[in-house]
């Protein structure tokens, strides 16, 4: 299964762990998130593939079923589509860019992307177009892998070391 991955997506696994993987995967071309690049987060359970994996979009995206703060993809509509046939690749060839392709905008779990996707749809895909710009490129993917929970650590040391700078002026060197 990996090696059949391994050719058309970068993988990495998440601490050498089986279960846990990042995968980038570019937009679907034609849809309003053509040329973005997302690195997904993969979890398989226990039971997979009689269960379905977790998806998560590290870096942000807008679309009605995927949810804007954390990335999660709404595990129902995975269900849905979902077959202990499928192997990790049909995530990434069949699932994902459907869900791209034909969002379900009657179980959201972004609710605002989900009514502007039915009341203003030439919006959506603005919006959608937007995010792609600024949170699906390529250095975006990179960053989301650097783990999330640093993130906060990281800005409370970049405060401490500009501050220390202006103290010590130019000795910092």
């Amino acid at each position: 299964m990996a090696n059949r991955l391994m050719s058309d997506y970068e993988v990495s696994l998440v601490n050498d762990n089986m279960q846990e993987l990042y995968v980038r995967f570019h937009g679907p071309a034609e849809t309003p998130f053509a040329g973005g690049v997302w690195k997904i987060h993969v979890e398989l359970p226990d039971q997979y593939p009689f269960k379905s994996p977790s998806i998560g979009f590290m870096n942000k995206i807008f679309h009605p079923n995927i949810d804007e703060l954390s990335g999660s993809v709404c595990l129902d509509v995975i269900n849905q589509t979902w077959s202990p046939m499928f192997d990790m690749i049909n995530i990434f060839e069949v699932f994902l860019p459907q869900l791209l392709r034909y969002p379900n905008p009657n179980d959201p779990l972004n609710g605002e992307a989900a009514a502007l996707l039915m009341r203003h749809p030439k919006e959506y895909d603005v919006k959608v177009k937007e995010y792609v710009q600024r949170f699906a490129t390529k250095e975006a993917a990179d960053a989301a892998a650097d783990n999330e929970e640093e993130e906060d650590d990281e800005e409370m040391s970049d405060i401490g070391s500009i501050s220390d700078d202006e103290e010590t002026g130019h000795m910092a060197h």
